[in-house]
Protein backbone atom coordinates (compact mmCIF):
# COMPACT_ATOMS: atom_id res chain seq x y z
CA UNK A 1 0.00 0.00 0.00
CA UNK A 2 0.97 3.55 -0.73
CA UNK A 3 -0.41 6.86 0.00
CA UNK A 4 -0.53 10.25 -1.95
CA UNK A 5 -0.32 13.56 -0.17
CA UNK A 6 -1.31 16.50 -2.31
CA UNK A 7 -0.84 19.86 -1.04
CA UNK A 8 -2.51 22.36 -2.82
CA UNK A 9 -1.55 26.52 -1.37
CA UNK A 10 -4.87 28.80 -2.24
CA UNK A 11 -4.84 32.04 -3.54
CA UNK A 12 -6.11 34.13 -0.11
CA UNK A 13 -9.76 34.65 0.18
CA UNK A 14 -9.95 31.85 -2.58
CA UNK A 15 -10.70 28.64 0.43
CA UNK A 16 -14.27 28.42 0.42
CA UNK A 17 -14.76 28.91 -3.40
CA UNK A 18 -12.54 26.15 -3.97
CA UNK A 19 -13.45 23.64 -1.43
CA UNK A 20 -17.24 24.58 -2.77
CA UNK A 21 -16.12 23.65 -6.70
CA UNK A 22 -14.25 20.52 -5.50
CA UNK A 23 -17.29 19.44 -3.13
CA UNK A 24 -19.51 19.96 -6.10
CA UNK A 25 -17.47 18.74 -9.26
CA UNK A 26 -14.84 16.96 -8.47
CA UNK A 27 -15.07 14.71 -5.20
CA UNK A 28 -17.69 12.36 -6.68
CA UNK A 29 -15.05 11.63 -9.52
CA UNK A 30 -12.41 11.47 -7.72
CA UNK A 31 -13.85 9.04 -4.87
CA UNK A 32 -15.29 6.86 -8.22
CA UNK A 33 -11.83 6.59 -9.67
CA UNK A 34 -9.24 6.78 -6.90
CA UNK A 35 -11.04 4.57 -4.64
CA UNK A 36 -10.30 5.10 -0.95
CA UNK A 37 -9.81 9.04 0.34
CA UNK A 38 -7.71 8.74 3.53
CA UNK A 39 -8.67 12.25 4.60
CA UNK A 40 -9.68 15.91 3.48
CA UNK A 41 -8.05 18.82 5.38
CA UNK A 42 -7.88 22.47 6.00
CA UNK A 43 -4.72 23.83 7.29
CA UNK A 44 -5.35 25.51 10.91
CA UNK A 45 -1.87 26.11 12.05
CA UNK A 46 1.12 26.92 10.06
CA UNK A 47 0.86 27.49 5.91
CA UNK A 48 -2.62 29.40 5.55
CA UNK A 49 -4.66 28.52 2.29
CA UNK A 50 -3.90 25.12 1.99
CA UNK A 51 -5.73 22.03 1.35
CA UNK A 52 -4.28 18.35 1.90
CA UNK A 53 -5.59 15.20 0.84
CA UNK A 54 -4.48 11.53 1.02
CA UNK A 55 -5.27 9.30 -0.86
CA UNK A 56 -4.44 5.23 -0.79
CA UNK A 57 -3.64 2.92 -3.44
CA UNK A 58 -2.22 -0.78 -4.05
CA UNK A 59 0.84 0.25 -5.48
CA UNK A 60 2.46 3.03 -8.36
CA UNK A 61 1.04 1.02 -11.25
CA UNK A 62 -2.67 0.95 -9.36
CA UNK A 63 -2.29 4.97 -8.88
CA UNK A 64 -1.21 5.59 -12.41
CA UNK A 65 -4.07 3.25 -14.00
CA UNK A 66 -6.85 4.85 -12.06
CA UNK A 67 -5.46 8.69 -12.55
CA UNK A 68 -5.56 7.87 -16.23
CA UNK A 69 -8.98 6.59 -16.40
CA UNK A 70 -10.12 9.55 -14.37
CA UNK A 71 -8.38 11.68 -16.34
CA UNK A 72 -10.66 10.88 -19.64
CA UNK A 73 -14.05 11.35 -17.68
CA UNK A 74 -15.74 14.34 -18.89
CA UNK A 75 -16.40 15.00 -15.41
CA UNK A 76 -13.21 15.64 -14.74
CA UNK A 77 -12.41 17.31 -17.79
CA UNK A 78 -15.49 20.19 -16.78
CA UNK A 79 -14.01 20.36 -13.36
CA UNK A 80 -10.58 21.13 -14.74
CA UNK A 81 -11.86 23.73 -16.83
CA UNK A 82 -14.02 25.40 -13.64
CA UNK A 83 -10.72 25.05 -11.76
CA UNK A 84 -8.76 26.97 -14.37
CA UNK A 85 -12.01 29.65 -14.49
CA UNK A 86 -11.52 29.98 -10.38
CA UNK A 87 -7.66 30.78 -10.37
CA UNK A 88 -7.18 30.07 -7.11
CA UNK A 89 -4.28 27.62 -7.21
CA UNK A 90 -0.78 28.75 -6.16
CA UNK A 91 1.29 25.64 -5.58
CA UNK A 92 0.59 21.95 -5.61
CA UNK A 93 2.83 19.53 -4.25
CA UNK A 94 2.53 15.40 -4.32
CA UNK A 95 4.23 12.92 -2.34
CA UNK A 96 4.03 9.36 -2.55
CA UNK A 97 4.01 8.25 0.92
CA UNK A 98 5.57 4.59 1.64
CA UNK A 99 4.39 3.36 5.43
CA UNK A 100 6.44 1.76 7.95
CA UNK A 101 6.03 -1.44 8.84
CA UNK A 102 4.72 -0.46 12.40
CA UNK A 103 2.47 2.34 10.74
CA UNK A 104 -1.43 1.63 11.30
CA UNK A 105 -1.75 1.92 7.59
CA UNK A 106 0.45 -0.45 6.65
Amino acid sequence: MIYEMRTYTLKPTKLADWLALYKSHALAVQQEHLGKLIGFFTTEFGTANQVVHIWAYESLDDRAARRGRMATDPRWTEFGAKNKELDAIVELKSSILKPTDFSPLA
